[in-house]
């Protein structure tokens, strides 16, 4: 009875360190839980438009009279006697501002957004002009003539910031017509930087990160799936040993799998966000 006893608790310890050799090596769970609480945050890119309150008129000039060309050169004039390069016509923003002149006679308003909802950025995106700094000025009234409505606009602090921004290109309208009763001007004034001006960031890059961290939760999902399965399905006999033998292995795999693509994905962002600071670094240039 004693040799079967020795015998028994020989064999259960043969049992024991055969397990050991055979399931010990199943991949930590921490490691997993701390892979699946990683973040991946995408920086955004930069987008701005300025839009100072609309300026009016504080004094009517009787024969007053603008021009297109006039605002331009004495914009140009204003900047360049500030250490700043001329602006250059850009034919999408002179559309832009055709219709926003259009559109304040049409509807009798005078603000950057129209009673309809239509804004600044609506007015640009509908003319095809893709940027990255925008910036509008209005203004209502008989001004003598464009370079006191240029001057009028340089005194204004929100007006003048637009005039000397970092723009390279602008769109100008000017028009004559009724509002509220009495026959007045209308200009506007269209700024932009060019999309096209800075260094693009990747979009096929963003649905790779994307499609990889969609790929990350769906591998995460099943090694957790089947570790809890490990855990409650302790082999009792040869043949669950092989199942559960193979189980492991299929679980390490996937960890594996994991850990790989984690790296990928770190690289993938790295690259990414670099291209985005390069890009916002432009546009506040």
């Amino acid at each position: 009875m004693k040799k079967l006893l020795i015998l028994i608790l020989i064999l259960a310890a043969i049992g024991a360190l055969w397990f050991y050799l055979n399931y010990g090596q199943v991949t930590p769970l921490a490691k997993l839980e701390q892979i699946a609480n990683q973040s991946f945050n995408l920086a955004q890119t930069a987008k701005e438009i300025s839009t100072p309150p609309p300026l009016r008129a504080t004094k009517e000039a009787p024969s007053a009279y603008l021009t297109r060309d006039g605002v331009l050169q004495w914009t140009n004039f204003q900047r360049q006697a500030n250490g700043l390069p001329a602006l250059k016509i850009n034919q999408k923003l002179n559309l832009a501002a055709e219709a926003k002149v259009k559109d304040m006679f049409a509807k009798q308003y005078f603000e950057h957004v129209s009673p309809s909802g239509v804004s600044p950025s609506d007015l640009l995106d509908q003319a095809g002009y893709a940027y990255i700094l925008a910036g509008q000025n209005l203004a209502l009234g008989n001004f003598a003539n464009d370079q006191a409505l240029v001057q009028g606009w340089m005194d204004s602090p929100g007006h003048r910031a637009n005039i000397l921004g970092k723009y390279t290109e602008i769109g100008i309208a000017v028009g004559r017509g009724t509002f509220n009763g009495q026959s007045t001007w209308l200009a506007v004034q269209e700024f932009g930087k060019p999309l096209s001006a800075c260094p693009q960031v990747s979009a096929s890059l963003q649905t790779k990160i994307n499609s990889d961290q969609a790929q990350l939760k769906t591998l995460e999902a099943e090694a957790t799936a089947l570790k809890t399965e490990l855990e409650s399905s302790l082999p009792r006999n040869r043949q669950q040993s092989m199942t559960y033998n193979q189980e492991v292995n299929q679980y390490n795999s996937l960890i594996s799998q994991i850990n790989a693509l984690i790296s990928q994905l770190q690289g993938e962002i790295t690259i990414y966000n670099g291209q985005v600071g390069a890009f916002n670094a432009c546009a506040k240039s």
